[in-house]
């Protein structure tokens, strides 16, 4: 998955975006839409009725094997192996002292199978570090990568979207595998997984099919999301959904520089059994001095990555991920401040060039 001579990698889908004159941006060597119309009335087709997304650029990852119970425990801080079959979880991968390496998706495929979902910039780094922590265990570690697509479907009107398929809706963080006939009855022997999951903060889905379908799937999608003002999205609109419901964005809200417990995400852990970066992680528990919070500014300027925060002339804390959010009409923040400020009422000042822009802050998820 290696960027070759500069040539960008492309999904399934890329004709696709193009007969829908996309706005193309290299995404960590990806050539991906940025938008199709306007950020924002993308933004606001998910979450009033609902959008459709290419994330065939993320990681699809299987282990399997004897110990794939034991081994999938030892690398999350989750314990995976609690899950039921047909469930799934956010987690993280951590190193040795208890930082986030990368977050991910794994589901529960059969009691000796799993499957994991990088991020799009960490898929050779992460099969790397499988393959580094996997002596010992009687597993394979198998990238399909290169075969796999993505398309999420998200807002509240997925499920009307889905019915019309004749695809069934799963609880969230649980998923289903459906035949994909309908497309087809060629392709009648395969399969597709239906995902409760998604990185907009709304009801939906993403559908996980070989690479062969997903045009055909795409331009169905499209065909009947028009009947309910839904709309195709790029990476802007996912970009301003996920800031607004406070989700971290890998390599930019953290970068192997923090643990679960600085980035909010401390519901990942599970310190009752052993796990890579564990007992760094029991040192922390008590002791880490800063937390990611968002931040609700007072006008519409827009903070940006780096972008210091103050509390009367104290630095306190900086902006990792900043924009305007087309919900609350306001720019918002996310990013990490002095633990002691988490619970706070009063106003901070995020530094905006040469002047000193109040904000409210908030919980990671803004509303």
């Amino acid at each position: 998955m290696e960027l070759k001579k500069g040539i960008p990698l492309r999904t399934a889908l890329y004709n696709e975006h193009l007969k829908l004159n996309a706005r193309m941006t290299n995404f960590h060597g990806w050539e991906m839409p940025l938008e199709y119309t306007k950020i924002v009335e993308e933004h606001m087709a998910v979450r009033r009725n609902v959008g459709i997304f290419d994330v065939s650029h993320m990681g699809d990852v299987i282990i399997e094997g004897n110990d794939a119970n034991k081994f999938v425990d030892y690398i999350f801080p989750t314990k995976i192996s609690d899950l039921n079959i047909g469930e799934c979880t956010y987690t993280a991968f951590l190193d040795t002292d208890g930082k986030m390496i990368d977050d991910t998706i794994i589901y529960k495929l059969w009691d000796d199978k799993y499957f994991l979902i990088p991020n799009a910039a960490n898929i050779e780094r992460i099969i790397n570090w499988l393959n580094k922590n996997s002596t010992g265990y009687s597993i394979k570690i198998i990238n399909h990568s290169d075969e796999i697509s993505h398309i999420a479907v998200q807002g509240p009107k997925t499920p009307e979207v889905l019915g019309e398929m004749k695809i069934e809706m799963p609880e969230n963080f649980h998923f289903l595998l459906n035949n994909i006939q309908f497309l087809n009855p060629l392709l009648n022997e395969n399969f597709m997984m239906v995902s409760g999951t998604g990185y907009t903060g709304e009801r939906g889905v993403e559908l996980i099919i070989p690479n062969e379908i997903a045009p055909s799937l795409w331009e169905k999608l499209l065909d009947i999301i028009k009947n309910y003002d839904g709309r195709p999205c790029g990476l802007g609109a996912r970009d301003t959904l996920r800031m607004e419901k406070g989700m971290l964005l890998s390599g930019q809200d953290f970068n192997e520089d923090k643990t679960p417990y600085e980035a909010s995400v401390s519901f990942i852990v599970n310190l009752n059994h052993e796990f890579i970066g564990r007992e760094k992680l029991i040192e922390n528990k008590n002791n880490f001095k800063i937390i990611f919070r968002g931040f609700i500014l007072e006008n519409k300027n827009i903070p940006r990555p780096g972008f210091k925060i103050y509390h009367n002339d104290d630095e306190i804390g900086y902006i990792t991920s900043g924009s305007v959010s087309p919900i609350l009409n306001t720019g918002i923040g996310l990013g990490y401040i002095n633990k002691d400020f988490m619970k706070s009422n009063e106003p901070v000042y995020i530094k905006i060039r040469d002047k000193y822009v109040k904000a409210q802050i908030s919980k990671p998820k803004l509303f």
